[in-house]
């Protein structure tokens, strides 16, 4: 799924153009307890519980794609009979009147979630008929199918804070009633996922509100697929396998660190200055641009093997994406440092080429422009011309008298003189 497909289903969730046929759930307590059930026709609820839901559904599609949406795909054998993913389907098919899969349902999610408290399941049915697009996204009066979905959310139920407040029966000042509150839902799904703006029953589209430990037993136990990272995750390990590389040595892991960011964002520019109409896979950290990477940034080849090593086993299922392991911070500390090591070259380049020019002209270090001259007239000749140099008063002023022969030149002040 992409960004587009998600945002034509959350447009959606809105008062005239939400289409929800039904919405059950089953609370949950502390211990595993089921509290209470709920099946409702969902454009039935008063207005108020309406648009509270209706907020719920829109949270279990929030966040970014890679990082709190994840996209996964059914193994083969949870497409087999008995499976995971067909018994979503099976569930989907209901449109959630068939109770026995719905106790089937909230079992599943009961013995597997790890979650230490009260909490929520919601599952919402809805049937978009697909509106067929032109290529400009001008929309035509024909659908191009109906895309049957469920979508989850389980949201945590908790205890509102305590305090003071008006006690209307007594009239007095006093400690107001602590309620269950229904918080904003912490994991979730899509079943199937809205691929290209149709069904996808081979994959569904996951939901993490803590995208740095998101609940992988949602992916694994209940949905039946393999987790995937978030991109929180492939960032917190890249950064721990830099600085581990460098055995408690801060200063150098940093330094390395920012600039291997700087590189990473380098690369990702480029990717997005090349792109084009046409969709394609993102740029991934692969083992081969990893260690272009360290090459260029001239990491030690100790702490290269290291960090090439860690990265091989860390990501051995799946090579993260570029733009995933970024730290925008750190990237501009590392094009911060690279600009003042350039800047650093190049003030050593003009040192040593002043320096090779005062070689060249015969001065000294006190005969630089702008500092006290020791001379007021510098002579420099060859050395068989030294010694034919002489002085001579000359119309009552001392002279220095330098022989010249007619094929021999002369030049004052870099300028040539004919003679």
């Amino acid at each position: 799924m992409t960004k587009k497909d998600v945002l034509e289903l959350k447009r959606r969730f809105k008062k005239d153009a939400c289409t929800f046929t039904r919405m059950c759930g089953c609370y949950v307590d502390g211990e595993r307890n089921r509290v209470v059930k709920l099946t409702e026709t969902f454009l039935n609820l008063e207005e108020e519980e309406f648009f509270k839901y209706l907020e719920i559904a829109k949270k279990a599609l929030s966040g970014t794609l890679g990082n709190n949406l994840l996209e996964l795909e059914f193994p083969t054998e949870e497409e087999s009979a008995g499976g995971r993913q067909q018994f979503l389907t099976a569930l989907r098919s209901s449109a959630l009147q068939n109770e026995d899969l719905l106790e089937r349902f909230y079992d599943l999610i009961i013995d597997h979630y790890e979650y230490a408290g009260n909490y929520l399941i919601l599952i919402f049915h809805d049937a978009y008929d697909v509106i067929t697009k032109t290529s400009d996204n001008s929309k035509l009066d024909e659908s191009e199918e109906v895309y049957e979905y469920l979508l989850c959310a389980i949201c945590p139920v908790s205890l509102s804070k305590p305090g003071l407040g008006y006690r209307e029966e007594e009239n007095r000042i006093g400690p107001r009633i602590r309620d269950w509150i229904v918080t904003p839902p912490e994991s979730g799904f899509l079943f199937p996922a809205f691929t290209d703006r149709s069904s996808d029953l081979h994959a569904v589209l996951t939901y993490h509100k803590n995208a740095r430990e998101p609940h992988t037993e949602l992916m694994e136990d209940i949905l039946g697929c393999s987790a995937k990272k978030t991109a929180a995750e492939q960032k917190l390990a890249f950064t721990s396998i830099i600085k581990n590389a460098y055995s408690g040595d801060e200063e150098a892991s940093r330094d390395v660190f920012c600039e291997l960011q700087q590189e990473l964002s380098d690369l990702a520019a480029e990717e997005t200055a090349e792109e084009d109409d046409v969709p394609k896979e993102p740029l991934c950290l692969t083992p081969d641009t990893l260690k272009e990477l360290l090459e260029e940034s001239a990491v030690l080849e100790t702490a290269a093997a290291v960090i090439q090593n860690a990265c091989r086993e860390e990501f051995q299922d799946e090579a993260p994406p570029i733009s995933h392991l970024i730290d925008e911070k750190a990237a501009k500390d590392g094009s911060r440092k690279r600009q003042e090591k350039e800047l650093v070259q190049k003030v050593g380049v003009l040192e040593q080429e002043l320096k090779d020019a005062r070689m060249l002209a015969g001065l000294s270090e006190e005969d630089v422009p702008g500092l006290p001259k020791t001379y007021d007239v510098i002579l420099r000749v060859k050395p068989e011309k030294a010694a034919h140099i002489k002085s001579q008063m000359i119309d009552g002023k001392k002279c220095l008298v330098i022989p010249m022969e007619e094929n021999e030149h002369a030049a004052i002040n870099g300028v040539n003189t004919t003679v």
